[in-house]
């Protein structure tokens, strides 16, 4: 391999990497400041309080207009198994 050609795909790879990491750092930081809501998501989900709300929307008793992804069956569930799955993930890349 020429070392001009060498030069070129070691710095693509250089731009590529870099560009990954700072991804990665950045989504990090954006995961763990959401852990908080994380769990309070997972405190929620489940509970006295979350029936009740869940019970009220099937009755029709909130506001037509109200985002309420929270209350569907799957959308707090899978996203606390893709964060636990994203943690044991983390864990083994470690």
């Amino acid at each position: 391999m020429e070392q001009t050609e060498r030069i070129r795909q070691m710095e693509a790879r250089l731009d590529r990497a870099s560009a990954a990491v700072m991804d990665l750092s950045a989504a990090l930081d954006r995961y763990e400041e959401v852990q908080e809501a994380i769990a309070i998501l997972d405190q929620y989900y489940g509970s006295d309080e979350w029936k009740q709300d869940y019970a009220d929307d099937e009755a029709g008793l909130l506001p037509p207009g109200l985002k309420r992804g929270v209350l569907s069956e799957d959308a707090v569930w899978n996203l606390l198994s893709d964060s636990r799955e994203l943690k044991e993930r983390l864990r083994n890349f470690a």
